[in-house]
């Protein structure tokens, strides 16, 4: 099993940063320019090293992806995604949101980056799932998921079969999640 992070870095009109989720209205999401999710668009995210917690992957595969600079405390839990192919557990995932950041986005050879007005995220080049569960995430919610795709390897060659889904969970702040 894979375990994964995403970060979805949130900003309000004139690229202010550090409000609230309430005041944001773009969302920072990646096209995948190579690996699992090619030429999709999501948050950027990636697969936990060894040791590493949770927050600290997605601050490091941020500032690797995209180039910001964030703060493991400065990141709020947002969701718990478990995503099964052919009945067995692929990957599971922690979401992450944020407003407050350093830097500007750049692109990387993993990911172009762009910035998103919240109503029109394109949800036609993302997951199949991620029109189910990102809408209520970027609107302040938290979640969690499960999702099942059929068909065998790679996931992103699966089909899209069932989920579960549960909103307004609370998550216990630690700093080891």
């Amino acid at each position: 099993m894979i375990e994964a992070t995403l970060c979805f870095p949130l900003r309000g009109d004139g690229g202010d940063t550090g409000g609230s989720v309430a005041d944001c209205n773009e969302v920072l999401l990646i096209e995948k320019r190579r690996g699992l999710g090619e030429g999709l668009y999501n948050g950027p995210g990636g697969k936990l090293e060894p040791g590493e917690t949770p927050r600290e992957c997605a601050v490091r595969e941020t500032q690797e992806e995209v180039g910001l600079e964030i703060a493991p405390t400065d990141l709020e839990k947002a969701g718990e995604l478990t995503f099964l192919l052919d009945g067995e557990c692929h990957t599971s995932c922690h979401v992450y949101r944020t407003e407050t950041f350093a830097g500007e986005p750049t692109t990387s050879d993993e990911a172009r980056p762009e910035w998103f007005e919240i109503d029109a995220v394109p949800y036609d080049r993302m997951w199949e799932d991620d029109r189910l569960w990102l809408p209520r995430v970027l609107e302040g919610e938290t979640v969690v998921g499960e999702f099942e795709f059929e068909g065998g390897e790679p996931l992103d060659e699966a089909t899209f079969v069932d989920y579960d889904l549960e909103c307004g969970v609370s998550f216990e702040a630690t700093t080891a999640e």
